[in-house]
């Protein structure tokens, strides 16, 4: 599966731990990434100062679904089950 572009949802849901440029300590779950555009288009994308972890993200239908709102809401529910 390809992402959707414009979807933003794995750059908003999760947290994310490991430095972001523009958010030296990773951002908090529910946060929306400094480096998402107005487009929800990541600046980072393709550049050596992209965190690892947000290239090692593969969208799939389990996790994506079908619209961006489906995939908000799935990330959001994969994060906070990470918490309990």
């Amino acid at each position: 599966m390809d992402c959707r572009l414009g979807c933003g949802a794995c750059c908003i849901a999760p947290s994310i731990s490991s430095p972001i440029p523009g958010m030296p300590n990773g951002k908090p779950a529910g946060t929306r990434c400094v480096q998402l555009n107005d487009d929800n288009l990541c600046k980072l994308f393709g550049q050596p100062e992209r965190p690892k972890v947000c290239g090692q993200f593969q969208p799939c239908p389990d996790v994506c679904g079908s619209t961006d709102q489906q995939a908000l809401a799935n990330i959001t529910e994969l994060e906070s089950s990470t918490l309990q």
